[in-house]
């Protein structure tokens, strides 16, 4: 049986809502979007939450950054980092950039930027990002060094998640709600609940965009999202339910980072059990969900969760087979029988994600446990996801490592004591910094397969599948989706 949250029941009349009020709002040229989940804070360094990613990467950019192609290409930086020594590296920041209230841009602001994430003091929850960073300083107005506390071959790809905030405007107490950034757009308005408006910034220094204004609405509800693309309210919606792809005016796809899998707790309750673990993975058909839940549009994770295009993906690593039998054995010989469980998950961010959570409750419960989901909004879904004190037995996630390296994954979601993850592996721990370390690929995929294939056969997560990013639009936009997921308002146009 399971139950959801009254919080979730909520979040589709009050779309409803939303979608009925979006007219008296938005101008015939504004480019109307909406999205599954609400940004929990403007401030692009404080939460690892893609509802704000998505609004804050057209206000902010960061010194180094993916171009579509995929190559790492400076975009505050003049150029792409030189390492000077094992644990040093340097950069040249562009000249006469300015932020949006007229503070100047140089390597002293982008040293304090760093410095501000990586401080205790500042909680932020995207440290595991940016984990080797030790220090940053200005050498001169245009040259940057940072340091590392170890020797660090990703730390390029490390700087395309570090927004740079203005050193001023960043320590107000209403940054959070008031972001200032070098990007094309800036924020026109918060409705909190309702609606985000950015206006193209005059201070841009690119080519000018040819989309003035755009909204960014919250609808959890796909079909909701899919109803205002209908009735010519929306421009663009993400995460459109596969089955109602060709009823969009015009769709997109792209071959996503996006794998979603379940954390589950290997330090308490029934889950800590390996057995219990193994089974929850032998429960779940994925080759069905991926048929039938996303008609074609997914594939089963092959027992990690990163992608052939990773550093540290193995092809040796088997997904698990879906064998029920086994899988109710497994939970007979561990003595849980008819013992709870509890789910933890959201709806409306990714791509079927509630409906995946469902059909997982569905297939552990036929193995013997009592199952029951409880679904939360999306803010307090991530306080649950990112409490180290107070670990559900499993949890819901989904994550694309555009850094292209297994490092991130493993630093967020194995390294013991951090924010997300739910194990304690010694094996795997000691491994974890001599693989960060090492230059040489060959011995660095090495030691990755062997922390991939450890947490494999331990089974601190149950592993589902890769999707694809599925995009619907309005008969006038013109854009083609990229595959890290960003929205970036000044690559779309109206026809």
């Amino acid at each position: 049986m399971t139950t959801r949250n009254p919080v979730a029941l909520s979040a589709s009349m009050a779309a409803v809502i939303a979608l009925l009020a979006w007219s008296a709002s938005a101008g015939a040229q504004d480019l109307r979007v909406a999205v599954g989940s609400e940004p929990t804070t403007l401030d692009p360094q404080l939460m690892s939450d893609g509802g704000e990613r998505l609004v804050n990467q057209n206000i902010y950019e960061p010194l180094i950054d993916r171009v579509t192609s995929g190559n790492l290409a400076p975009v505050l930086a003049a150029e792409l980092p030189r390492l000077v020594n094992p644990t040093t590296w340097e950069l040249k920041i562009r000249e006469g950039i300015k932020y949006q209230n007229g503070e100047p841009f140089d390597a002293s602001v982008a040293a304090a930027a760093i410095e501000r994430i990586i401080d205790p003091n500042y909680k932020s929850r995207q440290l595991y990002q940016v984990v080797t960073i030790k220090h940053a300083e200005a050498v001169d107005a245009t040259t940057l060094r940072i340091t590392t506390s170890e020797v660090d071959p990703t730390l390029p790809t490390r700087l395309m998640f570090l927004q740079m905030v203005p050193k001023e405007a960043s320590k107000r107490p209403d940054f959070a709600d008031n972001p200032v950034g070098t990007g094309p757009y800036r924020l026109a308005e918060w409705v909190k609940g309702t609606r985000v408006v950015l206006e193209a910034s005059p201070s841009w220094r690119g080519a000018k965009v040819t989309i003035p204004r755009a909204q960014f609405r919250f609808v959890p509800d796909a079909s909701v999202r899919l109803a205002g693309l209908l009735a010519g309210d929306f421009d663009l919606i993400n995460n459109i339910a596969p089955e109602d792809i060709k009823r969009a005016p015009q769709a997109a796809e792209v071959d996503g980072l996006f794998h979603n899998f379940l954390v589950l707790n290997a330090l308490d309750g029934i889950t800590k059990d390996a057995r219990v673990r193994q089974a929850l993975n032998y429960a779940i058909d994925k080759q069905a969900l991926a048929k039938d839940l996303y008609e074609g549009y997914a594939s089963p994770a092959k027992g990690q969760f990163i992608g052939r295009d990773s550093t540290g993906w193995s092809d040796r690593i088997a997904p698990y087979p879906y064998d029920p039998e086994r899988a109710r054995k497994l939970i007979k010989e561990a003595g849980v029988e008819g013992q709870p469980l509890e789910l933890i998950g959201t709806g409306g961010r990714w791509l079927k994600d509630r409906e995946t959570i469902e059909a997982v409750a569905a297939y552990w419960s036929t193995i013997g446990l009592k199952v029951t989901v409880r679904m939360f909004e999306f803010r307090e879904f991530l306080n649950r996801l990112g409490d180290r004190n107070n670990r559900p037995m499993a949890i819901f996630s989904s994550a694309a490592n555009n850094q292209l390296d297994a490092d991130r994954m493993i630093t967020s979601y194995l390294t013991a004591g951090r924010n997300f993850s739910s194990s304690a592996d010694e094996s795997i721990n000691k491994l974890i910094g001599p693989a960060r370390n090492e230059l040489d690929p060959a011995k660095r995929n090495q030691l990755y397969h062997v922390i991939l294939s450890t947490a494999r056969e331990e089974a601190y997560f149950a592993f589902l599948l890769n999707y694809k990013d599925l995009y619907g639009m309005s008969k006038r936009l013109q854009w083609k989706p990229r595959a890290d997921q960003q929205m970036l308002i000044k690559e779309m146009a109206f026809r």
